[in-house]
């Protein structure tokens, strides 16, 4: 059975060296009072940037591309948009929490010491490090915002089960993470922390 109360999130302090950032995944949806008790804690802390998953609304794009065949530049950019759909669900669930739609907006709600959602919406114009496929994903974009913030921890909420081998070659090789993402881990310097469907359990992914 799922705990629905999560692992208090470390203090930010409000400070840049104290910044968190939470991949709170979109499969979290079948567990509302996880979802809603760790958006909460969020609020409860202070400088955490929260990275929504695509949840169902990514589930979508992946069903009409393989039933019609896009290509996987347009499918990313859908899969975005559902990482921003999800950001609405979340601040609807939690209404303190506000919704950026830039790096650079989640990084002045930081320094005033707030807690915010990110809509990943600008990189859909593209970006340089950021390959427009199903190898990235939101837990990789995750370790790209922290990267760009500074962040000193990068915290993965999944409702799967922690495997025994955490670190971000075998997370990708079982699935519970993008193909991308040893590659964004290798290039974060903080810690990087996964938390499972037991949320009194986490484990650094490394």
């Amino acid at each position: 059975m799922t705990s629905s109360t999560p692992t208090p999130l470390p203090d930010g302090g409000g400070s840049d060296s104290g910044r968190t950032v939470i991949k709170i995944g979109g499969s979290l949806v079948s567990d509302g009072a996880r979802l809603r008790a760790t958006l909460t804690d969020c609020v409860d802390n202070a400088s955490v940037a929260i990275v929504p998953g695509g949840g169902p609304f990514a589930d979508a794009v992946r069903t009409t591309q393989a039933a019609l065949g896009f290509d996987d530049g347009l499918a990313h950019r859908l899969a975005l948009d559902a990482m921003g759909r999800m950001a609405e669900v979340f601040g609807a669930l939690e209404p303190r929490l506000a919704v950026a739609a830039s790096s650079e907006a989640v990084a002045e709600a930081l320094a005033q010491g707030r807690s915010v959602i990110w809509d990943p919406v600008a990189l859909k114009a593209g970006h340089p490090d950021i390959t427009e496929s199903w190898a990235v994903t939101s837990d990789s974009l995750a370790l790209w915002l922290a990267g760009m913030l500074g962040a000193e921890r990068c915290i993965l909420v999944k409702s799967a089960n922690i495997p025994a081998r955490t670190d971000p070659a075998s997370l990708a090789q079982a699935g519970l993470v993008d193909a991308a993402f040893p590659r964004f881990a290798a290039a974060f310097p903080g810690a990087i922390v996964i938390r499972g469907s037991d949320s009194s359990c986490e484990r650094p992914a490394a």
